[in-house]
């Protein structure tokens, strides 16, 4: 069983950054790929990135690109999502993920609680 803690959400003016990370507990194997997802109000759920588990191949929806980063430290077993220039239509609750079709923008096998980020103008 995975079990994915986020933390590092926040209120930010625009312009601004936060840091998420989600400490993973459980086994990935290396061909699995972890990311973020976030969900508006009113809105479906999208994944905003992702990277292969281990191998540092990284997935951004364009609408991120150039602002946001994900990486891990997996001596800590750790996921981060770097958030820079952050924008109103950022605001949404940011979900971690992992799961082999997560790379693909398929749904997670495994998802955290979430963690809100609100951005204002």
């Amino acid at each position: 069983q995975v079990h994915l803690v986020e933390s590092g959400g926040g209120s930010v003016q625009a312009g601004g950054s936060l840091r998420l990370s989600c400490v993973v507990s459980g086994y990935i194997s290396s061909g699995a790929c972890m990311g973020w997802f976030r969900q508006a109000p009113g809105k479906e759920r999208e994944r905003v990135a992702a990277i292969n588990h281990g191998r540092s191949t990284t997935y951004y929806i364009d609408s991120v690109k150039g602002r946001f980063t994900v990486s891990q430290d997996l001596a800590k077993n750790t996921l981060y999502l770097q958030m820079n220039t952050l924008k109103p239509e950022d605001t949404a609750k940011y979900y971690c993920a992992a799961g082999s079709r997560v790379c693909s923008g398929g749904a997670p096998s495994y998802l955290g609680q979430g963690t809100q980020v609100t951005v204002s103008s």
